[in-house]
């Protein structure tokens, strides 16, 4: 029997001490508003709950970040272990707590179902398997090859297609007679020793026990051709064809001719993909993706999640079901199962042979998903910033712009290049600002686009990092050129090689307007476009313009660095690269250098007396 707890434990260490039992049972933690935020099953309650405060977690941790938001406590006592696996289901179908790892596909994969009970029985598709002595072959993976296996057993089998489960007598034969689709018990055409013969080659054929039902038909044809009753055994030679056919469709990939689950799992940032093989009697009979995402998940965690909650939901539990991933929970898993199908389930995670290849097809498979939702979702980016952004092409290729400079001085611009919204480091370009001087960033933008466009080979969109005023700068520089190459006949004859780029600009908030989000800037648009903070096609824009920004700053640092090292140390006479390296090392720069004392200088290795006054004076002189 369960026992309710009191509700709204506080979490005090103390207090759960003492008054959490040592007993079975079901926990979950609320927030301040008692919204459920994490549930969980324990083997014993007070062990599992105070785990979770000894030793304390990380706080970026999953775990760390629940109890920073943990208020309270609620539990309810099970009688055993395995009815919490139950209510733990129950509850997190029911509150979909936001700690938990959720199995959101919640669809009930379809089954065929004979109930050999009765007198005639009939094929019928269900979602749901029950406890009622009829006999459920599946699941299969999609309803398409549900209903393609259903239409070769109404061809060749022609059971009754009835709707009502018992059978209604009937004066004539229904249409599916006529079309010799049905064998009509409904008007005792057919006795009923007779139709349970064609019921058990049915029940062969769904149990993929395909060799031994066509060996049965052929040695039925052989008796009738005996007999000759040559109509019959055409009839019987027409099933077997078929049945031929089916079988060399169908997919060999253990010679155990027994029924499995293979689960395999793989990781991508915070995808996690889980594929589930169908294989019955040996044959691959179909397969079935979950997608979870969780970024702080561990794949243990994740099949864990995955075998607690796909199993609960009425499906059928194959003897063996194997596992690409280790479980803690193995034990009390395995005897829940093992409750839920009245038979021995074992669950295992092959280490070689066969086994452990169909668990390597199964994760093979569950890659090349990742790989697909990851091409797709870059596919979605990419139409939707088309939309969003007003263009008139697919930006496939983007090009961030930026410029960086110290009060005008060492100017530099760089370009990024984004293919597919991935970064295509082999489009990376610097350069040295020649034309512009002095603090001018739309001159220094406008050299960087000019000196880019005489390169050819444009992106779709080029990306600024400022405002409308670099927005405008850009666009014109753009026009010009193209507008060059459009007189030269260029344009005309080369649209492929030279696309007439758009372009849009991004600049941070302004904090003095007190300004929360980026904005884009758009031609032709009098108002910056303000995208949500975590719109997907705005975090792909700050991206792009990071990057540049990064890339930019880094390059003039570099280019900082080689010239101070040469100006002030490659001057002094007596410094060479061995002396020049060990001053760099001992002061760890040229401003430290720079200011040190003679007595300072001197306990460099190899810096002696008057070396140390040559370098003291050297920077004394420049002031």
């Amino acid at each position: 029997m369960k026992q309710s707890s009191p509700k709204q434990h506080e979490l005090n260490v103390n207090l759960l001490r003492k008054t959490l039992p040592d007993a079975p049972g079901v926990y979950s933690f609320v927030d301040l508003s008692g919204r459920v935020i994490y549930v969980g099953k324990a083997k014993n309650l007070r062990k599992r709950v105070l785990s979770y405060f000894r030793p304390k977690p990380e706080p970026s941790s999953k775990t760390g970040r629940m109890m920073k938001k943990a208020d309270g406590l609620d539990f309810i006592l099970t009688s055993t272990e395995q009815e919490a696996f139950i209510l733990e289901s129950s509850l997190i179908k029911r509150f979909m707590p936001r700690y938990n790892i959720i199995l959101r596909d919640d669809k009930q994969y379809p089954c065929l179902r004979l109930d050999i009970n009765e007198p005639f029985p009939r094929l019928g598709i269900v979602r749901k398997i029950k406890k009622d002595g009829a006999r459920y072959f599946g699941p299969f993976s999609s309803a398409n090859s549900m209903r393609s296996t259903k239409r070769v057993i109404d061809r060749v089998f022609k059971l009754r297609k009835c709707k009502s489960q018992r059978l209604q007598h009937r004066e004539r034969p229904c249409l599916n007679f006529q079309m010799n689709r049905c064998l009509a018990p409904c008007s005792h055409e057919i006795p009923e020793e007779k139709y349970n013969e064609i019921v058990q080659q049915v029940r062969l054929f769904l149990d993929g026990r395909n060799r031994e039902l066509i060996a049965r038909l052929k040695n039925d044809m052989d008796k009738t051709a005996a007999h000759l009753d040559f109509e019959v055994a055409a009839g019987i030679r027409d099933q077997i064809n078929a049945l031929v056919k089916t079988v060399e469709r169908q997919h060999v990939v253990s010679s155990r001719l027994e029924d499995q689950d293979v689960i395999g799992l793989a990781q991508n940032g915070e995808l996690h993909q889980v594929v589930l093989l169908f294989i019955r009697r040996g044959y691959l009979r179909g397969t079935r993706g979950f997608l979870f995402k969780d970024r702080s998940a561990l794949t243990s965690e994740v099949m864990e999640a995955f075998l607690k909650q796909y199993y609960s939901r009425e499906v059928f539990i194959p003897q063996n079901i194997l596992v690409s991933e280790s479980i803690k929970d193995l034990i009390s898993i395995s005897t829940w199962l093992c409750d839920l199908a009245d038979r021995k389930i074992v669950i295992h995670r092959p280490q070689r042979g066969e086994k452990k290849k169909l668990v390597a097809m199964a994760m093979a498979n569950a890659e090349n998903l990742l790989i697909a939702h990851h091409e797709t979702q870059r596919e979605d980016l990419m139409s939707s910033a088309k939309f969003i952004l007003g263009l008139n092409r697919t930006p496939r290729h983007i090009e961030g712009l930026d410029i960086s400079n110290l009060q005008g001085g060492m100017a530099v611009g760089t370009v990024v290049s984004f293919v597919e919204g991935i970064p295509h480091r082999q489009g990376y370009r610097n350069y040295r600002m020649k034309m512009s001087s002095g603090i001018d960033d739309y001159g220094m933008m406008a050299e960087v686009v000019q000196r880019r466009m005489a390169k050819g080979g444009l992106p779709d969109l080029f990306l600024v990092d400022g405002g409308k005023g670099h927005l405008a700068v850009v666009r014109r520089v753009i026009d010009r050129e193209m507008s060059l190459l459009s007189k030269n006949g260029l344009a005309m004859d080369s649209k492929k090689v030279f696309p007439i780029p758009e372009v849009i600009s991004i600049a941070k908030p302004d904090e003095h307007r007190q300004e929360q989000r980026d904005k884009i800037y758009i031609p032709g648009r009098k108002n910056p476009l303000m995208l949500k903070a975590d719109h997907p096609v705005l975090l792909l824009m700050m991206r792009i313009r990071d990057e540049a920004h990064r890339r930019a700053v880094s390059y003039h640092r570099r280019l900082r660095k080689k010239t101070f090292t040469r100006s002030d140390l490659d001057a002094i006479p007596g410094i060479g690269k061995k002396k020049k390296r060990q001053l760099l090392l001992h002061f760890n720069g040229i401003e430290a250098i720079s200011k040190a004392t003679i007595e300072d200088l001197k306990q460099v290795p190899g810096i002696s007396h008057v070396l140390a006054e040559i370098i003291f004076s050297h920077f004394r002189e420049r002031g």
